[in-house]
């Protein structure tokens, strides 16, 4: 596994990580802790270096994150977030200095570690200053209890703002072959500011996979079922966006994940993506898309497939979308 460089921060992590979010949260049934144990240390095994957690994951999610690293903790990057009330995304935001300072000291017991490597704000908080934000992280960072600041589907406008105060090393948000709206505003941005970008989601939440179709039915805790991407009509229209992978894919001799994660790596040297499974096999193969090489041919033509699709669907429900952007 080859590493990266998050912008100019300096911090090396390796090309993929590994979104954890999956393991206790958002897409069913909680996975086994011990097969959710052994599945993130497969991935260390296999060099990912970069682990994704949030305190609105859940306190099992960060527990799980930090006792399965514990054995290594040294030679991989942790990320966690803040942002939320009582850390429940459904109960709206709250980003202020002393509740950012409490999820930081709940977030070191839970992943067992004194230092927090990467600490994002999880959704601007219109309520309180962005720069109060960043001067919070800021001292933290001085305290020595966190490495790294980083927001996660924060508008340019947020993202100009913190990183005048603290240096933001890296912006997490969605970005995938379906999901191109960074690519306006966003790309340009953190590239001139010297920020990397950890897209989430790079695989359309499993739809780029293939392994799901029209016919496909999710767990009633599933998240997918609120989206609108993810109804019935709107999948069985998206499925062209799959079959262009699967045609790219079976002349490269991958899969149509490692296509859409090669796709993604080939966009700027600064990308990390962050796919989640709980699947070994899925883990695997999401590991070989680190080695798919694309070529500026390979790229021009996946680029003008898509670009005669229209992808159907909001990628959130209007009152998460609400929260995205600022």
């Amino acid at each position: 596994m080859k590493t990266r460089k998050l912008g100019n921060s300096g911090l090396e992590v390796s090309a993929l990580g590994m979104g954890c979010m999956g393991l206790n949260f958002g897409y069913g049934p909680a996975t086994d802790k011990e097969q959710g144990l052994q599945l993130i240390r497969e991935a260390y095994e296999q060099g990912i270096t970069f682990f994704d957690t949030a305190e609105a994951y859940g306190k099992a999610n960060e527990e799980l994150v930090g006792e399965a690293l514990a054995p290594f903790r040294k030679e991989v990057v942790i990320a966690t977030k803040f942002g939320f009330k009582e850390g429940d995304s459904n109960q709206g935001l709250d980003s202020t200095p002393k509740r950012i300072r409490a999820v930081a000291e709940a977030s070191l017991k839970r992943l067992k570690t004194d230092v927090i490597d990467l600490f994002y704000q999880h959704r601007v908080d219109t309520n309180i200053p962005i720069e109060d934000v960043a001067g919070t992280v800021k001292d933290l960072i001085a305290e020595g209890k966190v490495k790294h600041f980083g927001l996660s589907e924060a508008g340019v406008e947020s993202i100009r703002k913190a990183h005048a105060i603290q240096p933001v090393t890296a912006l997490q948000s969605e970005y995938s072959i379906w999901w191109r709206e960074p690519e306006k505003e966003i790309i340009p941005t953190l590239e001139e500011l010297g920020i990397g970008f950890v897209p989430f989601s790079p695989l359309g939440r499993g739809f780029l996979t293939g392994a799901i179709t029209e016919n496909t039915k999710f767990d009633p805790t599933d998240f997918r079922n609120i989206v609108p991407r993810f109804s019935e009509q709107n999948r069985k229209a998206n499925q062209v966006l799959v079959d262009l992978l699967k045609v790219i894919a079976k002349d490269k001799n991958a899969t149509p994940a490692q296509i859409a994660l090669g796709w993604l790596l080939a966009q700027k040297p600064w990308i990390v993506p962050i796919p989640g499974t709980t699947k070994s096999h899925r883990l695997t193969e999401n590991i070989g898309g680190a080695s798919i090489i694309l070529s500026a041919i390979d790229i021009a033509a996946i680029d003008e497939a898509f670009a005669k699709t229209n992808v159907q669907g909001d990628r959130y429900p209007a009152h998460l979308q609400k929260n995205v952007g600022k």
